[in-house]
């Protein structure tokens, strides 16, 4: 390591861990030691702490046991020109030093109502991080930039971070430099900002770049199974599953040199856009740890190539720029040229599998006005996209599946807005799309590209025809009409036993080394993503991939849901750590866990049931903890009797927790999510035989502890206080 670089280090760490130690010094005469202190919304405490020392940090006097703990990190001397010892470690522990004093500070600043700074997310929930679960595994999201600074002038930030976005990566942006930041340049350009655009902002100094960090290190965590304390492993599960790095614009000084140096142990190199001494030699970071470039042309590929970030960068034909980073982009009223369907039109999209002769590939076809030539004063049309697919492989049973894909398709094009599904779609084109020249069969075109780059095991040929005339809408529509519900019959009369070969879906293991998922026609994975349809198409696409069949075999318990060889399957590829699996069970052996999960199901002892609540919910349930609290035990590929990660879809299935009692077993769910089940929460009520079923689950308007909630159920009558016990 450079001594400059290692100097800049030490005394960077020094004046931090100082300003960390005044701060908590002041907080403590002001509210005394047993203050809370506490982040918002996670399972983890200070999660540095956490995850590093195994610290449990709940009051100002916990934070100074961590202060003393820094402080002993510390280097007594920073190296001058005459010592010639070796420094590398002393710096990197100056580094884990200053993340550990800059996670005290900018916790006092949420004591003090500091944080989060303005236009800036501040501290990232467990909640985000598992909502975003799916992305992190499925290969969409493959890595993190974190940027520290500014650039000279606004259009080079954004070429950057439209250049990071085009490659899907996540983009965490905030500190400054020379009293500017990034954040506001982005803007003055009018940058749409927010997790659903990949572009994050953290804080407005250095100080807050403690967020994404340990943002990262609770990966470790939540999907890597691994316990607070077990340091190195935390820092090499980040190193090898945690595709981060970072990005320093402008100047380099010391505060930023040393939260760099805490970056670089965790396996995250820094690159800066200035003249600064460079550390290649590779070990901590699997490149290089620290480098320049200077050519902001040159500037992402350099990023890319130093983390070792497997990126592909879809280039298709379109005027617009194309990529994961635009799919969560909103296109708003004041924005739009033209839409279609929502309130104001009708409009439709479906997908038909047809013989290889009907289907000329790469065919697109506009049938009516384009958007440029709308009737005057008017900017919603009528729109119908109807898709052919040929392929020798292709069945019928794949065409919602490739259906389903279409709003992700659109909605990746920047400057395209895509909701909805069937023939309640909601498509908006925005003015700066049209005005790059982006044109109704500019859609056709990139549902081509993508079904083909894609699905190309499965799909042959493809052509679009989008028809915009409000008479060709309407005829087409009934035809899709009736395919859509033929698919639902289909897919509703699918049972467990109707099949004896279910599919595995292992993408978590990326970040949950020892979690499996297996994926029945009755349930879904926990992540709400893939059903057994989804899976199956999966493995027809790819047979190596991360969708496996996996043949049922012997039954061991028919009730449980046990076979021999889906156990053998877990014990194999869960690293020989999950013996057996009861698919229908929460209390004996039940499925593990990854982290992505949409619910979490929880036994509640003293009602003789279970509760549901969904990562969306922040409040308190009767178990006495709240999703991020569950989800700290639940996650990581372990097996937990009486507690369970699955998809909300699971919940309405006839194979729901069957071994121990079914829908009857649920006891609670947060009103939000008894609202958005409603209707299937009825049907099913009404096939065991309790219409009134879903008036007697309680919520949080009636009980949020245990005592309410056995009143309520007590009043009501709920059934599971007549069914066997659970333990």
């Amino acid at each position: 390591m450079s001594k400059i670089v290692a100097q800049a280090v030490i005394r960077g760490a020094k004046k931090i861990a100082k300003l960390a130690e005044d701060d908590l010094t002041k907080a403590i005469l002001d509210k005394g030691e047993s203050q809370k202190v506490e982040f918002p919304e996670t399972a983890f405490y200070f999660p540095m702490a956490n995850a590093l020392l195994g610290a449990e940090v709940k009051t100002l006097g916990d934070a100074k046991k961590i202060l003393a703990h820094l402080k002993k990190l510390l280097p007594c001397e920073i190296p001058t020109d005459q010592l010639w010892l070796p420094y590398l470690g002393d710096a990197l522990d100056a580094g884990i030093a200053t993340l550990l004093a800059e996670e005290i500070i900018v916790a006092i600043r949420y004591l003090y109502g500091r944080e989060p700074q303005a236009d800036c997310n501040g501290f990232f929930t467990d909640t985000i991080m598992r909502s975003l679960g799916i992305q992190l595994v499925d290969g969409r999201m493959p890595g993190f930039a974190a940027i520290l600074g500014a650039t000279p002038d606004n259009q080079i930030a954004l070429e950057i971070i439209r250049q990071l976005q085009e490659r899907n990566i996540l983009i965490f942006v905030g500190s400054e430099s020379s009293g500017r930041s990034i954040v506001d340049q982005l803007k003055e350009e009018d940058v749409q900002m927010g997790w659903d655009n990949y572009i994050v902002p953290y804080g407005r100094d250095t100080i807050s770049a403690i967020y994404p960090l340990n943002w990262a290190i609770r990966s470790a965590l939540t999907f890597g199974g691994l316990k607070p304390g077990q340091a190195k492993k935390c820092l090499l599960y980040c190193k090898e599953r945690v595709f981060a790095f970072g990005l320093a614009l402008g100047l380099v000084d010391d505060e930023k040199y040393a939260t760099g140096a805490g970056a670089i142990n965790m396996g995250f190199p820094v690159i800066a856009d200035t003249d600064i001494p460079e550390i290649h030699p590779t070990g901590i970071t699997t490149y290089e740890a620290l480098v320049k470039e200077l050519d902001y042309k040159k500037i992402v590929p350099r990023c890319i190539e130093v983390r070792g970030v497997k990126v592909k960068v879809a280039h298709i034909p379109i005027p617009v720029l194309y990529g994961a980073a635009f799919e969560g982009e909103r296109v708003r009223k004041e924005q739009v040229f033209a839409e279609f369907g929502g309130k104001l039109s009708l409009a439709f999209e479906y997908l038909k599998s047809c013989d290889s002769d009907r289907v000329n590939d790469g065919q697109v076809e506009l049938i009516g006005p384009d958007i440029d030539n709308m009737p005057e004063g008017t900017k919603s049309m009528p729109l119908g996209i109807v898709i052919e697919v040929a392929g020798r492989k292709m069945q019928k049973d794949f065409e919602p599946i490739f259906e389903r894909q279409i709003h992700h398709f659109i909605n990746c094009a920047m400057g395209l807005m895509h909701v909805g599904q069937r023939d309640m779609v909601w498509i908006r084109i925005s003015k700066d799309a049209a005005g790059k020249g982006f044109r109704l069969k500019h859609i056709g075109v990139l549902l081509h590209a993508k079904l083909h780059e894609d699905y190309g095991a499965i799909v042959d040929k493809v052509s679009v025809k989008l028809y915009t005339k409000q008479e060709d809408v309407e005829k087409f529509v009934e035809e899709a009409k009736k395919v859509y519900s033929e698919r639902d019959e289909r897919i509703s009369g699918m049972t467990d036993e109707s099949v004896d070969t279910f599919y595995s879906c292992m993408l978590c293991q990326s970040f949950a080394p020892n979690h499996v998922c297996v994926i029945t026609p009755e349930r879904l994975g926990l992540c709400g993503a893939y059903s057994w349809l989804d899976t199956k198409a999966a493995y027809e696409i790819m047979p190596s991939g991360g969708n496996q069949p996996v043949k049922k075999g012997k039954v061991i318990g028919e009730k449980l849901g046990q076979w021999e060889e889906v156990n053998k399957f877990f014990y194999n590829k869960s690293n020989k750590t999950i013996e057996k699996v009861s698919m229908y069970s929460i209390m004996d052996n039940p499925q593990t866990s990854c982290g992505c999960f949409e619910c979490i199901l929880a036994i509640i002892p003293e009602a003789n049931g279970v509760m549901v609540v969904h990562r969306d919910y922040s409040g308190m349930t009767p178990c006495g903890m709240n999703f991020t609290t569950l989800a700290g035990s639940v996650g990581g590929g372990v097996q937990t009797p009486g507690f369970l990660g699955v998809g909300k879809l699971y919940l309405v299935s006839k194979k729901f927790i069957s071994a121990d009692g079914g829908l009857a077993r649920l006891v609670w769910m947060p009103k939000e999510l008894k609202e958005m089940l409603a209707d299937k929460l009825k049907r099913r009520a009404k096939e065991i035989g309790i219409p009134d079923f879903i008036d007697k689950i309680s919520d949080e308007t009636n009980a949020t502890t245990s005592e309410e909630l056995l009143a309520h159920l007590e009043k009501v009558g709920h059934p599971a206080l007549k069914l066997p016990p659970l333990m």
